[in-house]
C-alpha cells in the first residue's frame, strides 16, 4: 500500500498532534494510507488497568483515532472529521509491548464514513488481535485551530 500524498499526511499529523488525549496516552501515528491509518500505543502502568492488562478505554480511544483519521485521510482539505458513533468489541486481553490500532475506510461517503477498526496486542514476533469494531465519521467544515 502506498502511503498518503504528503500534503494529507501533514495535515493528518498537525492534528493528530492538537489531540490532548493522544498525548497524554503516548499513542504515535505509525502509518498513514489512503483510507487506512495505524496508531500505536507503547506499554506503561498509566494505560493499564488493575490487572496489568492495556485499559479498555485506552484500547478504545486509539481504535477511535485510527479509524477518524483513515476518514479524515479522504476527506477535503477544507474540512474536518468527527465521530457519530462507534462499537468496539474486546476479544482478548491486552497484553504486549505494545497496541497498534488500524482503521481502514470500508465506506467513504460526502457526508458519512464508515471504517473497520482493529486493535492488535504486540509483543516481539507475536501479534494478537484484541480488539475490534465499527466507526461511523461525519465530514464537517474546518474549525479554527484552538
Amino acid at each position: 500500500m502506498e502511503e498518503a500524498e504528503p500534503d494529507v499526511q501533514a495535515r493528518v499529523r498537525a492534528s493528530f498532534e492538537r489531540q490532548g488525549l493522544m498525548e497524554h496516552l503516548g499513542a504515535r501515528l505509525t502509518r498513514i494510507y489512503p483510507g487506512c491509518v495505524h496508531i500505536e500505543l507503547p506499554r506503561r502502568p498509566e494505560v493499564t488497568q488493575q490487572h496489568g492488562y492495556f485499559h479498555a478505554g485506552a484500547t478504545s480511544a486509539i481504535a477511535d483515532s485510527a479509524g477518524g483519521y483513515a476518514g479524515f485521510t479522504l476527506f477535503a482539505p477544507d474540512s474536518s472529521v468527527l465521530t457519530v458513533e462507534y462499537k468496539i468489541n474486546l476479544l482478548a486481553p491486552a497484553e504486549g509491548d505494545y497496541l497498534e490500532a488500524v482503521g481502514t475506510v470500508l465506506k467513504a461517503g460526502r457526508t458519512l464514513t464508515v471504517c473497520q477498526l482493529e486493535v492488535f496486542a504486540v509483543e516481539g514476533d507475536r501479534r494478537t488481535s484484541i480488539a475490534t469494531g465499527q466507526q461511523t465519521l461525519i465530514q464537517i467544515a474546518a474549525r479554527p485551530e484552538r
